[in-house]
């Protein structure tokens, strides 16, 4: 069993056995027939995932790692908020008239700042601190813009990113206001992960630490089931990760700059309704 099922386990085992259930209280997600999509919860989950161990993906069931890093790169590199930008459709339900969603993830990325050192988006801003200034305690992103939230399709769920070295070890926080355990979960971590593997190579670091901090962290009634038959089984192994040594530039990786060898995953065969 990899260590992210093994957390993923605790997590959800924790939620079902001690949290909290807004049944019976109004709520603002529905299904898509109209019911209310209620949720069982803890508040203020953290967990850790110590990338030099292994890479933090699922074995209890398949995450498309690459479709993750798709949607990373959409954010982050091209710092877009067009869906025609992206290779998925994960993000279709939340398109407006205009083809984007909104002043929204990677549109505030995107936007240029001013510093002492000159104008910069917040990337490149993570990028130029990791390399001139690696002792900072400021090296951190934020896409929870309030002057901008009325223009955003969807307010952001992981919202914040706070990078830390220390020696030659880069760490980072994700911060996250809430997470759909069945649906998002490792989706997240394994776009952050490797969004610390990117930052760490760019930069001549080393990876260490990449902690998730969770506030609400939730699992929907509808999707109970399927995280019940999930926790019954025995996981795989992580497999091998490994990125394109050759690529010194961040906005030169690809999705095919990273390899998953060995990933073994048991099937999935419950439908997951989707909560809107």
């Amino acid at each position: 069993m990899s260590r992210a099922d093994e957390i993923y386990r605790a997590t959800c085992l924790d939620i079902l056995e001690n949290g909290f259930s807004d049944e019976g209280l109004e709520v603002r997600p529905r299904w898509a027939d109209g019911t209310p999509a209620h949720t069982i919860k803890k508040f203020g989950v953290v967990n850790r995932y110590n990338l030099t161990e292994e890479f933090p993906i699922m074995t209890l069931r398949r995450t498309y790692w690459k479709s993750a890093v798709d949607e990373l790169l959409w954010i982050w590199q091209k710092k877009s908020n067009r869906i025609a930008d992206l290779g998925s459709h994960v993000w279709d339900e939340w398109a407006g008239d205009d083809g984007t969603i909104g002043k929204a993830y990677g549109y505030q990325l995107g936007l240029k700042h001013k510093y002492k050192e000159g104008e910069m988006d917040q990337v490149d801003r993570v990028l130029y601190d990791l390399k001139h200034n690696p002792a900072s305690r400021r090296i951190l992103t934020s896409i929870y813009n309030f002057d901008d939230l009325h223009e955003m399709n969807l307010y952001p769920c992981a919202y914040s990113m706070t990078f830390n070295v220390s020696g030659n070890t880069l760490n980072a926080i994700l911060n996250q206001r809430s997470q759909d355990m069945l649906t998002a979960n490792n989706w997240n971590v394994c776009q952050y992960a490797v969004l610390v593997h990117m930052m760490a190579q760019v930069s001549g670091l080393q990876v260490g630490e990449l902690v998730h901090v969770i506030a609400d962290c939730h699992i929907y009634d509808r999707h109970i089931p399927a995280v019940k038959a999930m926790l019954e089984l025995d996981g795989f192994e992580a497999p091998k990760f490994s990125v394109d040594p050759s690529v010194t530039d961040f906005y030169a990786f690809t999705k095919e700059s990273f390899k998953m060898e060995n990933y073994q995953f048991h099937p999935f065969d419950f439908e997951i309704p989707m909560a809107i």
